[in-house]
């Protein structure tokens, strides 16, 4: 009769855990979505709005730039492949992943997908490792994490209507998030090269064609450099998120 109250005391140790590894993440998270959800809300979204944009995007870089872009004027279609192409790195994440979450089913995968991010799956890629980790606890980290992000957004939406604009250096936290993003992927000199490609052309489109084209269209084009010269050079380690590099 008293077998219940282990699985509660496992429930518990389980919310613990992952409360405890996601606190770090919700910590560097609440500054970035109240600047999303004052910049939001200066461009027109209600606090609803970004409530359910954070909630069915939850990709912090293709909100800002979805933001950006339809301020700029930019059609659906531009926005929706604009993200597209930003979150493709989420492929590679979730592969990482995959090995650690066999015979989930297809609801908890799917569940268990929504909530990855670079900082989650950093996270929990390096708690894997470590035989007590689990896919619950992993969970309990991408969705308080998720609900750590929602948050923040909807009080910087709220919080929006108190700031005047450019107070903060708010304008200018998108293009401070991105200049970080870049820094941190600027791993070796192939990366480097192709950060100049991917910026040379994107300017270089943005001078003969009209539109947010040319942000897609500079992705494309410098990582589709870069995966032809790695597969042409010898030796070059494979590029894998997470995973150490393959050796020649």
């Amino acid at each position: 009769m008293t077998a219940p109250a282990p699985k509660e005391e496992n429930l518990a140790a389980v919310l613990k855990d992952g409360v405890k590894t996601a606190w770090p993440i919700c910590l560097g998270y609440f500054p970035i979505g109240l600047a999303f959800g004052v910049i939001a809300g200066k461009a027109g979204l209600s606090p609803l709005d970004i409530g359910l944009m954070s909630v069915l995007v939850f990709a912090g870089s293709a909100q800002f730039i979805a933001v950006s872009m339809l301020t700029g004027g930019a059609g659906l279609i531009p926005v929706v492949m604009t993200a597209f192409v930003v979150n493709l790195r989420h492929l590679l994440m979730s592969s990482s992943l995959s090995v650690f979450l066999r015979d989930l089913g297809a609801w908890r995968t799917a569940l268990y997908g929504y909530g990855v991010t670079d900082e989650s799956f950093a996270v929990n890629l390096t708690k894997f490792r470590d035989e007590s980790w689990d896919w619950r606890r992993a969970l309990v980290v991408n969705h308080t994490s998720n609900a750590a992000w929602v948050g923040s957004t909807v009080i910087g939406g709220y919080a929006g209507e108190l700031v005047p604009p450019g107070a903060f250096g708010l304008d200018y936290a998108l293009i401070a998030m991105f200049l970080c993003l870049l820094v941190f992927q600027l791993r070796g000199p192939l990366y480097t090269a192709v950060a100049v490609v991917s910026g040379g052309v994107a300017v270089l489109f943005s001078l003969l064609f009209p539109g947010n084209f040319y942000i897609v269209a500079a992705s494309v084009i410098a990582a589709t450099l870069g995966l032809v010269f790695i597969r042409r050079r010898p030796g070059t380690p494979a590029l894998q998120m997470g995973t150490e590099e393959a050796k020649s």
